[in-house]
């Protein structure tokens, strides 16, 4: 369903937040043992009134699963001809992303689309920017056996695998069945599940830190409210967890022109016109290390993204001060990683 920015936004944001503020969808599919938690922080406050929620501390998830996802993850042997890893398109040391406006795969082939961040992609309604799947589980498919991007098989990767002796003893102490490709996407979700970044500044403000924002950044958030920009970026991941129209007050890409395959958005999955150009809302976690941005990278800088935003989604041209504002809100959204900042 599309939603106006500007139609009865705060109400839809406020219900949004109280169903998802929980960040209970988080849990699901996950064993019992415990992630380090971020730097302590003060008991949460009721939060119930605002459209955004602070990430949880912890999550519980097997710490076994987790470690062999991390060293699958990292490990180029996952690609058609061992040059490229899952990290490599989604860098932990740069926010989750590549930086770059396409990502590169196998034969340095350039791909079609922004990469979006794995951190936190767990809280994810939907998996791409065009939500063709709807766990981490079934997104592992997609860029292991894309010709532009890792150009594997599945048989080829369990070959590969196979031989190696860690790689045999670690899938038998964890799976009945040891190595098979059901059993890889299991490890693989379970570390990206891993990827929450909590504790930023804003988590600090939403769990009673009150000092935790400056005027001006508290300025923003307020604008941000007002301007209805959480009436899609709300929630526990601050967005993703709904679809929505990229031009909804102007033609996006009638002004950009070149369109192609990958901007029709949910249409190229459902044929539905009233799918064509809507995308996944992206998180806006982390958002100030995670350029460039859009599906299609086209905006360089996180000014430049709120521009773009104000304009054809909010029908709103921001004046300097107001862009500042928000920009300075959005910065104090990036969390840590295992108890340390990202940077």
């Amino acid at each position: 369903m599309i939603h106006s920015a500007k139609t009865n936004g705060w109400a839809f944001a406020t219900l949004i937040a109280a169903m998802l503020g929980s960040g209970l969808a988080y849990v699901s599919g996950v064993d019992s043992a415990q992630l380090p938690p971020a730097a302590t922080a003060p008991p949460q406050p009721n939060t119930e009134a605002e459209p955004i929620a602070p990430l949880p501390l912890m999550a519980s998830l097997d710490n076994r699963k987790v470690e062999l996802g991390r060293r699958l993850f990292h490990d180029t042997a996952l690609s058609g001809d061992g040059s490229i890893s899952c990290a490599s398109c989604h860098n932990l040391a740069s926010g989750g992303v590549d930086r770059l406006v396409r990502s590169r795969g196998i034969g340095g082939k350039e791909g079609a689309i922004n990469a979006p961040s794995v951190f936190n992609s767990g809280f994810s309604f939907r998996q791409f920017w065009n939500g063709r799947v709807e766990t981490l589980d079934e997104q592992v498919d997609g860029p292991l056996q894309h010709p532009a991007e890792m150009g594997a098989t599945w048989p080829q990767v369990i070959a590969v695998l196979s031989k190696n002796q860690t790689y045999r003893a670690e899938f038998a102490a964890i799976y009945r069945d040891g190595i098979q490709p059901h059993n890889v996407r299991d490890a693989l979700a379970t570390f990206e599940r891993s990827l929450v970044t909590p504790n930023s500044r804003f988590d600090r403000f939403l769990r009673g830190d009150r000092a935790a924002l400056n005027e001006k950044e508290l300025a923003g958030y307020r604008l941000f409210k007002r301007l209805g920009c959480a009436s899609c970026h709300q929630g526990v991941n601050i967005g993703g967890n709904m679809y929505q129209k990229l031009g909804v007050m102007e033609d996006y890409f009638t002004a950009r022109g070149n369109i192609t395959e990958t901007d029709l958005g949910r249409y190229s999955i459902t044929r539905r016109e009233e799918d064509r150009h809507v995308f996944k809302v992206p998180s806006l976690r982390n958002i100030a290390l995670t350029m460039p941005y859009l599906h299609d990278g086209s905006a360089t800088t996180l000014e430049d993204a709120v521009r773009v935003m104000a304009r054809y989604q909010l029908g709103e041209k921001l004046d300097t001060d107001e862009l500042e504002k928000i920009v300075a809100f959005l910065k104090t959204l990036t969390g840590e990683y295992r108890g340390k900042p990202l940077e």
